[in-house]
């Protein structure tokens, strides 16, 4: 039998701390507004709370370029203010996991300070330095940012190697040097009493120290570094000792962002005889939502493909590794919004669209504001844009593309990080009621029909749906270590599916389109018990628009 822990049988909720809730007026969201909400979440039924980075920060790529990893962005508060967090969620039951991001750090950070010094610094090998070719950088990659992946620097007369934005520099993971301060420093935070990591772009960190040419696709102008970088056999060897010195010397929760990953990589990233991490998050149903290699341009959706997808993951990690289930996250766009049902059927859209993930097999992940479907924002401008990722795209498929400007907008807009971002919708006054001040990023117009206060006791509301959603994962463990199966697997409109654990059976039937469909639940479960539902009454015989069946036996 499957081993039980808690964290296969928590909800995870992600805060985005900037937007959560700002405590002092000056319009970001910090720790002590976190701690203030504490009681909101733990009504909302969550169990773990994954905190975007919250470190010293100069804010380039909004806190993922960090310049201290054992101090606070004085915007978010102090040491003291997470200490405190940290013991009022604990006394509420709450754990608190926070980001990992070891694959670069800040060009301000003080190693790299040092690294730039020159190659006869102790600290010049922690970073990816190489001598040009001829003037030109080391090697033809180009930065997920958009632009070369190589930048020189005067001072030391070398190219530093930055897969994101310039300003975030690829550390050395081959340097034992960058091993020991990386593993000191998640030592302090597990002392702290921190309940595990979410680790950044983690599957890049096993870089081949060659680091070739990549192949440039079409329409592209620089090569890609793929092969050579994600998922390569020697970040699994230094996963295994990261978790032998760390991970495992305490009961913490851990999931990778891994890109490009298969279910077999999976299996060696999470397996549960991997000896690495708990989990990952892998990313093949929104690649497939995008042409290749260009996630600015949308594939007509296609529920079928979506279908294969999960059946794929919930089959083959089946009694071998644990599935991370997401819709939304802060890189992500609003799920409602992506799929282009944020319009009349926006409420029982939200509340199929929770239902079709969070009954499969795995740990679900909530991300701030999706509990009361928050849509996609309308940038009417380049200069509303926040999202440096965003703002080089833009100018890309301009220059790079021969798109227009308006297409470019139309782009940015459906799929850009900054929809994920727009400050949380607590109540219909000024500012959403996130902020007394100006906020950091404009508040979503809507804020006065989509927020926590018009929802909280309402009980057909997308809010009082998430907690039903929740507590009935809790109080049945099929929902939790069930063994999922696909039903109606050429149905181009309804996704079934039933998990089945220990005698108990779920059946869930949702409607991904705005059509009426007929269907009649299986004969083996005749005699399910109608458990949840988006609509008030149910006919047996045809789903509505985006109509959502959760039948248990």
């Amino acid at each position: 039998m499957e081993n039980h822990c808690w964290w296969k049988e928590a909800v995870v909720y992600q805060i985005y701390p900037r937007s959560f809730c700002d405590s002092n007026g000056d319009g970001i969201g910090d720790l002590n507004g976190i701690t203030g909400k504490l009681d909101y979440l733990k009504e909302l039924g969550i169990d773990v709370i994954w905190i975007s980075p919250f470190y010293k920060s100069p804010g380039v790529d909004n806190g993922y370029d960090i310049s201290d990893y054992q101090d606070i962005n004085p915007e978010y508060g102090n040491l003291d203010d997470f200490e405190n967090l940290l013991k009022e969620a604990h006394k509420r039951g709450l754990k608190i996991v926070i980001d990992l991001v070891v694959n670069h750090t800040s060009t301000e950070h003080k190693w790299f300070i040092e690294s730039r010094k020159g190659r006869e610094n102790s600290y010049h090998d922690y970073y990816i330095w190489r001598d040009g070719k001829d003037g030109k950088a080391p090697n033809n990659w180009g930065s997920i940012f958009s632009g070369p992946a190589w930048k020189y620097d005067d001072e030391a007369k070398q190219f530093y190697l930055h897969l994101f934005a310039e300003e975030q520099a690829d550390l050395n993971w081959e340097n034992p040097k960058v091993r020991a301060d990386i593993y000191s420093m998640m030592d302090w935070w597990c002392k702290k009493g921190v309940d595990g990591f979410r680790m950044d772009v983690i599957g890049m960190i096993g870089k081949d120290p060659k680091l070739p040419d990549g192949k440039v696709h079409s329409g592209n102008v620089y090569g890609d570094f793929g092969k050579y970088v994600m998922n390569r056999n020697r970040t699994h060897d230094l996963l295994k000792e990261m978790n032998e010195r760390i991970l495992s010397n305490y009961d913490i929760m851990t999931v990778g962002e891994t890109s490009g990953v298969s279910p077999k990589d999976a299996l060696r990233y999470a397996g549960f005889d991997s000896a690495e991490l708990n989990m990952v998050f892998q990313f093949e149903r929104i690649d497939s939502e995008s042409e290749p290699g260009f996630k600015w341009i949308e594939k007509e959706f296609d529920l079928i493909r979506l279908k294969k997808i999960f059946e794929k993951w919930q089959v083959k990690l089946e009694g071998k590794a644990w599935n991370s289930l997401f819709w939304e996250n802060h890189d992500q766009p609003r799920i409602v919004s992506r799929y282009n049902c944020d319009g009349e059927y926006r409420i029982p859209a939200a509340k199929m669209l929770a239902v079709s993930l969070y009954f499969q097999k795995g740990t679900p992940y909530i991300y701030e504001g999706q509990e009361i479907c928050m849509t996609n924002n309308h940038f009417n401008d380049l200069s509303d844009f926040n999202d440096l990722e965003s703002i080089n795209a833009y100018h890309d498929m301009i220059n790079e593309h021969g798109m227009d400007k308006e297409k470019a907008m139309h782009c940015l807009n459906r799929v850009s990080r900054d929809n994920a971002r727009t400050p949380m919708q607590w109540n219909a006054e000024e500012n959403a009621g996130f902020t007394s001040g100006k906020p950091w990023l404009p508040v979503n117009k809507n804020y006065t029909k989509i927020n926590v206060a018009s929802q909280k006791n309402d009980p057909d509301s997308i809010l009082n749906f998430y907690k039903k959603l929740i507590s009935i994962r809790k109080e049945n463990p099929v929902a939790v270590y069930g063994k999922f199966k696909l039903l109606e697997k050429k149905n181009p409109k309804l996704l079934v599916y039933t998990r089945e654990y220990e005698g108990k059976k779920l059946l869930v039937v949702c409607n991904f389109s705005k059509t009426e469909v007929e269907y009649s639940k299986p004969e083996s479960f005749k005699d399910g018990e109608l458990i949840l539902s988006n609509y008030k009454d149910s006919d047996y015989k045809k789903l509505r628009p985006y109509e959502a069946q959760v039948f248990l036996l």
